[in-house]
């Protein structure tokens, strides 16, 4: 899986950009934030990214930092909520903002995005809720996302990969964690998130 993009700005849409990676062009659709973090045509820029595959679309999604991508897997684990809808939630909050109103059900706050009714506003608050440390002595959203890099940003993806929603794996693997310890390898983490999905 494609998880970064390093290179320079070759041309940008209304919603996407064409990063040049040694006169490779990958398109990448972003929200409209990471656009602009994105900088000026010409420019070097990184992007984080998500490959999300259907059955006749490949789509490459860009992220100007790693928090985003993960408030984007996240997002497109709510039933009803797709890469185009994800998007217009991070074009219109901060990770930060989403992280807070999520915790405090804010759902009129997340209805900001184009696209997103109350109904579906609630629904997302409703699910991630527990995600962005809205339970006493929650720690926030290192109980369900991980630093990028680490085995358990490694064993996420794994689940993924393997077709688990984005916001089950993560929730599978914070479990794993949890249970084997913060040195745990990535095949260990792997092995008893499995199972623990898979339930």
């Amino acid at each position: 899986m494609i998880a970064k993009l390093k290179g320079r700005l070759d041309e940008t849409g209304a919603d996407w950009a064409i990063i040049d990676v040694q006169g490779v062009g990958y398109l990448v659709h972003c929200s409209s934030k990471t656009l602009v973090a994105l900088g000026e045509v010409g420019e070097a820029c990184t992007v984080f990214t998500d490959l999300q595959v259907s059955e006749n679309d490949m789509r490459l999604l860009g992220f100007a930092e790693a928090g985003e991508r993960d408030w984007f897997r996240l997002l497109t684990g709510v039933h009803g909520v797709g890469s185009k809808v994800a998007l217009a939630i991070l074009s219109a909050l901060s990770p930060a903002e989403l992280q807070s109103a999520c915790s405090s059900g804010d759902a009129a706050q997340v209805s900001r995005a184009q696209g997103v009714g109350p109904k579906l506003a609630g629904r997302i608050v409703n699910e991630l809720k527990d995600k962005a440390g809205a339970l006493p002595g929650g720690t926030g959203l290192t109980t369900a996302i991980a630093p990028a890099g680490s085995a358990s940003a490694d064993a996420v993806s794994a689940l993924q990969n393997l077709g688990f929603k984005p916001a089950v794996a993560a929730s599978a693997v914070a479990h794993a964690q949890a249970e084997l310890g913060e040195e745990a390898g990535l095949n260990d983490l792997v092995r008893v998130a499995l199972k623990r999905a898979a339930g």
